[in-house]
This record gives C-alpha cells, sequence and structure tokens, in this order.
C-alpha cells in the first residue's frame, strides 16, 4: 500500500480539514435504502455469496475518492492509495463475532476468493481477531452489516479520542417494496474530510455499480 502526504496548506480542503478535525470536531452519519434487486439476480445467477459481493462495490467506490481515505501517519496528514475492509465474522455455535479482513483487489475475481480462503481458514477462530497472526493494516476500514434488522438509521461513534477519519459502513436487512429488493445502508463519515457532495457521489456510483454488476466484473 503507499501513503501520500497532504500539504494542508495548498489541499483544497485544507482549511475545512484544520476546522473540522481541531476546531470543532465533527462527524455525521445517515442511511439510504439501496435497490439491489438487480444484484441479488446477478449473484445468484452466478452462484456467489452475497457479503464479499456487497464488500467489494462498497470498498471500489470508496476506493475512488481520495477523501475517503484519508488518515493521519507519523503525526502527517495524508491518503492511502486503496483501503481494505475490515468486516465482522459471526459465530453461530456463541453468537459472537471476530474481525477479519481481505485486501482490496481491484479485480473482483481475486478479491472474492481470497474472501474464501479467509473464511475456510479463519472463520473458526474466536476472540477478537480472527487473524491473530497480525494485525489488521493500516489501511483497513470498518464495513459490515446487521442481516436481522431492516433499520432507519444507524450510527457509529467511537468514545476513543484519536484521529481517525476513514468512514464506516453498515447494511440492514433486505425489504421488499413494490415488487424490488432494498437494502438499508449506513455511512458514518468525519466532516474533517467529506461532505455531503463526497458521499453523494459515492452512492450514485455504488448503486449504479449494483445495477451493473455483471458488466463491471466480467471481462
Amino acid at each position: 500500500m503507499t501513503f501520500t502526504h497532504l500539504n494542508l496548506q495548498i489541499w483544497s480542503r485544507g482549511q475545512m480539514f484544520y476546522y473540522f478535525a481541531k476546531m470543532a470536531p465533527t462527524g455525521y452519519s445517515l442511511t439510504v435504502n439501496m435497490d439491489v434487486t438487480k444484484l441479488r439476480v446477478a449473484t445468484k445467477e452466478r452462484g456467489l455469496k452475497f457479503f464479499p459481493v456487497y464488500l467489494w462495490l462498497v470498498t471500489k467506490n470508496l476506493n475512488e475518492q481520495i477523501e475517503f481515505k484519508v488518515a493521519e501517519k507519523d503525526g502527517k496528514i495524508g491518503y492511502y492509495d486503496k483501503l481494505t475492509p475490515l468486516y465482522a465474522d459471526f459465530h453461530q455455535d456463541d453468537k459472537t463475532f471476530s474481525l477479519m479482513w481481505t485486501e482490496y483487489n481491484e479485480d473482483f475475481e481475486v478479491f472474492y476468493q481470497a474472501y474464501i480462503e479467509n473464511q475456510n481458514k479463519f472463520h473458526d477462530n474466536h476472540g477478537v481477531l480472527s487473524q491473530p497472526e497480525s494485525p489488521p493494516p493500516e489501511n483497513a476500514y470498518t464495513v459490515s452489516c446487521i442481516p436481522w434488522v431492516s433499520f432507519e438509521h444507524f450510527a457509529v461513534h467511537s468514545y476513543e479520542n484519536k484521529s481517525y477519519y476513514f468512514p464506516s459502513v453498515e447494511a440492514g436487512k433486505f425489504f421488499e417494496r413494490e415488487g424490488k429488493t432494498y437494502m438499508p445502508l449506513s455511512l458514518t463519515c468525519h466532516h474533517a474530510t467529506t461532505d455531503g457532495y463526497h458521499v453523494g457521489m459515492f452512492l450514485k456510483s455504488l448503486q449504479n455499480h449494483m445495477d451493473n454488476f455483471e458488466t463491471i466484473v466480467l471481462p
């Protein structure tokens, strides 16, 4: 992974970043309903698990904007070339979960196979981290789902005072409306790095990719 420093004096968001990071630390969250009708059909026809498809699509679209990839490293502000999904792996036996991650790859098939391999190798590991031989990578962001609840809003709040600017994404239980299938999607962001514009662009692109999944992943 590559980390590129940002000069706050010349970065277009430099003053805004300083204001919302240092003077008035602010975060926000919102929830929308994503139309997953076509995506569910496409995944079922190809015999794919929906969750890793969701992970890949969300990560792919977040990676398209620098603002979602901003972080502080060694006391300096910059951005990673890509984010890696850090997600919850649920254990049916004791109803707990462990954190797992799969390095993002622009090639969907490569990412999907890596996800399956991680499941086969680490799924039975309990505890906070399912991959205990190494900590989550520096570019890992939180993305998961609550498949038991179809919520109208969901927000993730950190009670630890630290410089963390990656978004958090949470999906909910599918629901049907007027012949279509929808999935609640919550996005929690730091205002220092992103505004409504960036969220709007992300959601528009994500919906387009969900509607046209086959044309994206096929050569």
